[in-house]
């Protein structure tokens, strides 16, 4: 079953530029694996708050994401800018819906409307 997995990273003590900048990164080494799409948060009221999402069809490509060299060497890189725990989550995908963006609807504009 398709899910998502939930990472919760959390800077140490004026590092949060960096590892929001390193996760980003290695965030993307993700779609190499299988994902689907990944995306990035960074708290407003809390900007050593980093939340990592990575939408996978299997578990068993999430595992090889997280094992993979691309993870385990940010881990070690990153070792002192991020607190430990780090204790992921893994959710399944039960519901999901969207609005369409303007760009992407087929609404015509007033000046796309033929003249009468």
């Amino acid at each position: 079953m398709a899910g998502v997995v939930h990472i919760p990273w959390y800077a140490t003590l004026f590092r949060g530029d960096t590892l929001a900048a390193a996760v980003t990164e290695v965030a993307a080494a993700s779609i190499r694996y299988g994902a689907t799409q990944y995306r990035v948060h960074r708290s407003r009221d809390d900007a050593y708050r980093i939340t990592q999402m990575v939408w996978f069809e299997s578990r068993l490509e999430w595992e090889r994401y997280w094992d993979g060299p691309e993870m385990v060497r940010f881990r070690v890189d990153y070792s002192g800018r991020y607190q430990v725990p780090v204790v992921y989550a893994w959710h399944d995908e039960i519901a999901e819906d969207m609005i369409a963006s303007a760009a992407d609807s087929q609404i015509a504009t007033p000046a796309e409307t033929p003249a009468a």
